[in-house]
């Protein structure tokens, strides 16, 4: 389930990409590759998720799809036209057609992921001649952080 958008004393915050690294730091925490996601429609928050394929038991339990998926159950719609993404790395491909199918309007990600990403590295999605909706993009959102994250929690495990 993904986290509800609170900060630690019950606000909206108000830089969505903070909220994501937030989320990100305790999937690390958790044992999980440190990615996090939300989900943002006119400045409300919808949902907020994080990694935990390993918990779940689930490959697909990727920080933007939980975070689409408690999105599209907030707003009662599989389509989340109006809503932006915010996500601590490049999705993979798996998650660029799930923001794809979900008509997300705007995808903003810190850190590009060269081996997996498929949004502006590796497959391009987006630019498929097959994809039916692509959002617009904007790489490099509080990058440094993001990468930080991910390095160190390898670093770890090394």
């Amino acid at each position: 389930m993904a986290e509800r958008g609170l900060d630690s004393v019950g606000h909206t915050p108000t830089d969505p990409m903070a909220l994501a690294i937030g989320a990100a730091g305790r999937a690390g925490a958790l044992g999980e590759v440190p990615v996090g996601a939300v989900v943002v429609r006119a400045g409300r928050i919808l949902a907020v998720g994080h990694n935990r394929p390993r918990a779940a038991h689930d490959p697909t339990a990727h920080a933007e799809m939980i975070a689409i998926r408690e999105a599209a159950a907030v707003i009662g719609d599989e389509r989340l036209t109006g809503c932006d993404l915010y996500v601590t790395l490049e999705p993979c491909t798996m998650c660029a057609a799930a923001i794809s199918f979900a008509r997300i309007r705007r995808l903003y990600y810190g850190a590009a992921d060269p081996k997996g990403g498929a949004v502006e590295s590796g497959v391009r999605f987006f630019q498929a001649p097959t994809c039916h909706h692509a959002p617009e993009i904007y790489g490099g959102i509080r990058e440094r952080e993001a990468a930080e994250l991910l390095r160190s929690f390898f670093a770890e495990r090394r």
